[in-house]
């Protein structure tokens, strides 16, 4: 590997070999047949590749300007990786559905799709693997609890329900939404039940009777109680964030956006519930049964409404459009009580549209008015644009398409709910309100996750902060929070990416004039696929000299 394009392939070949599952929802061959590999040794091969091609990047000189950006990119998913690594997350990640073994598993493997006789016999193989995915789980458990990194015991009931729910209902396992043909089908169903399933009760045992009664109590579920926890969580917020940001400057940042967005309350709250104190807007939209669904088809209705009137509008502010509309589906039914809304981005082969999975789980339970702000996030002009317009770019390497640089992706997101204000896409005042509330829980992210992995908060503190500060339903709020503690530092990024990319916007106006043109800034940000905060600061720098 001496060229940057060949270390990029390099460090995206190496992604894909640490999260097979993620490779082949992409849509890229070749891993197909595998699932990770959990073992210790696995993870310290991945951590050695990585930090050999950090170090060929950074030796490489006499760039141009695209291969420098390229650099960046490989030298941050070189470090992430080693970070990711080092933290040593899965040794006490049990429940939460998008990082926990199990979850994981189950949700990622249920979105595949396989199309042809190839990929159906990878796909069979994969599920024969699992047993030994999930000793491996096991093992990294054990190995956790004897290095003193527990796990939470009360998620570990989480985990041990939720597979009690899974191993309760064979005839809805989500393992056979990937639909077979033929003789496959039948050998599918027959690895599921006499394979994966005895697996699947094996690993919930371990966890019931060996890591549960170990577990942390609920007054301590941050890093900040492992061993070497508070260095484990500031290196997960650099990856995170990529900013240079203390856990407190994070914590503070947090704390003053609630104070700010108690103004903006006021002013629209005013004019909907002729409330006078950002309190008071609160408690209206906290109590208000008018302002919760009345059935799940509302939700989904509203999403696919949402959705198409923001890819109707876009033209107007973005010169690049992806190829693909944004499909609207409901959550899976065995995720929906320990996920929100999301969106997974179409496959590289087009064998799976971009799509925004909207949660119509205890539809009476959640509130209505966030529902544009989440679509306006998850859909249009949110990552179904960033990512599915990303990997359309042609001229650059896959691993620019393709890098998960959580930053950008969720600062993108979140830039995305203001700027459809500006586009005049919400209806009314109270979907205004929404947008409102969906800042309310980027910017008490910040305060909760620092809270809890740097400053020691119990569950509890972490639960009623998230309570007072935001308009999440209870069950919304509890989810919020395991979230957190299975997922350190990753909710810190929706805000912090965002405040960089409306500060970048801000730099590119002031110093552009009327040179400035947002299409043309959408553009440059949306082209040039996933970056860290720093690296798009150089490109924005760099274009704003172009400009003028």
């Amino acid at each position: 590997m001496n060229t940057v394009t060949e270390l990029a392939d390099g460090m995206l070949a190496l992604l894909h070999h640490e999260s097979p599952v993620r490779a082949s929802l992409l849509g890229v061959r070749g891993h197909d047949h595998r699932l990770a590999d959990l073992s210790t040794g696995a993870g310290l091969a991945h951590r050695a590749h990585a930090e050999y091609i950090a170090q060929r990047a950074s030796s490489l000189d006499g760039l141009g300007e695209q291969d420098v950006v390229t650099r960046a990119v490989v030298v941050e998913q070189a470090k992430a990786l080693v970070t990711r690594v080092d933290a040593e997350l899965i040794e006490h990640t049990l429940a939460f559905q998008l990082t926990a073994p199990a979850g994981s598993l189950l949700h990622g493997l249920a979105l595949l799709r396989p199309a042809g006789d190839e990929a159906e016999r990878s796909y069979l193989t994969r599920l024969a693997a699992i047993p030994s995915y999930l000793a491996d789980a096991a093992q990294r458990h054990r190995a956790g609890m004897a290095s003193g990194r527990l796990p939470v015991a009360y998620l570990g009931r989480v985990a041990v329900a939720a597979l009690d729910q899974y191993l309760a209902a064979p005839e809805r396992d989500p393992l056979r939404e990937p639909g077979l043909t033929g003789s496959r089908a039948t050998e599918r169903d027959e690895l599921l039940e006499h394979v994966v399933r005895p697996a699947f009760a094996r690993y919930r045992d371990v966890i019931d009777t060996e890591v549960v009664p170990r577990g942390r109590p609920t007054e301590k579920p941050g890093l900040c109680w492992l061993p070497d926890g508070q260095m484990v969580y500031a290196a997960l917020c650099r990856e995170h964030t990529t900013t240079g940001h203390t856990p407190d400057e994070l914590h503070q940042t947090g704390l003053d956006l609630i104070e700010e967005l108690a103004g903006e309350y006021v002013e629209i709250g005013s004019r909907v519930f002729g409330a006078v104190t950002a309190e008071e807007v609160h408690d209206r939209l906290r109590t208000d049964p008018a302002l919760r669904w009345q059935a799940p088809e509302e939700v989904l209705a509203t999403a696919r409404e949402t959705v198409g009137r923001a890819e109707r509008t876009a033209p107007g502010w973005f010169g690049r459009l992806p190829t693909g509309h944004c499909v609207v589906e409901p959550v899976p039914e065995n995720e929906a009580p320990a996920v929100s809304a999301y969106y997974n981005r179409p496959a590289l082969d087009g064998s799976r549209p971009g799509t925004y999975f909207a949660n119509t789980y205890r539809a009476q339970e959640r509130d209505r008015f966030t529902a544009e702000a989440v679509a306006f996030h998850e859909a249009v002009p949110g990552h179904h644009f960033q990512l599915a317009l990303a990997q359309e770019i042609h001229g650059l390497p896959m691993l620019r398409r393709l890098a998960d640089i959580t930053a950008y992706v969720e600062g993108w997101a979140l830039y995305a709910e203001r700027l459809a204000d500006e586009m005049g896409l919400y209806t009314g005042s109270l979907a205004r309100l929404g947008m409102l509330a969906e800042d309310s829980l980027r910017a008490a992210r910040l305060v909760v996750d620092t809270g809890l992995h740097a400053r020691g908060w119990s569950r509890r503190h972490a639960v009623e902060f998230l309570r007072t500060h935001t308009l999440l339903s209870e069950a919304d709020v509890q989810a919020e929070i395991d979230r957190y503690i299975e997922w350190p530092g990753q909710a810190l990024s929706y805000m912090m990416g965002r405040l960089e990319i409306q500060r970048l916007r801000a730099v590119a106006e002031h110093r552009l004039g009327t040179k400035f043109e947002l299409k043309a800034f959408h553009d440059l940000v949306l082209t040039n696929g996933p970056l860290p905060m720093t690296v798009l600061a150089g490109v924005v720098d760099n274009w704003i000299d172009t400009v003028r």
